[in-house]
């Protein structure tokens, strides 16, 4: 995935999260991405900022890929 991918995938799960739920989805996406985020070399405020959401979000998106080597991720509506 390119950067701009990565921007667009967080920015949609970010943006379509349920209610109260936005910041989750930011982790989810770090979970859920983080084979092709280390495989980019991306920081994480770079993601951030292709996705057009806060910079500082770029600490969430870590969270999630730290958490990627001991969680999976599970289906949600």
């Amino acid at each position: 995935m390119t950067l701009n991918e990565l921007g667009e995938t967080l920015s949609g799960m970010y943006h379509n999260a349920p209610n109260g739920d936005s910041v989750a989805m930011i982790h989810l996406f770090g979970i859920k991405y983080a084979a092709q985020i280390k495989d980019l070399g991306a920081s994480s405020k770079s993601i951030a900022k292709a996705a057009h959401i806060n910079e500082s979000y770029g600490t969430e998106i870590s969270k999630g890929i730290k958490l990627s080597k001991y969680v999976s991720p599970k289906a949600y509506t």
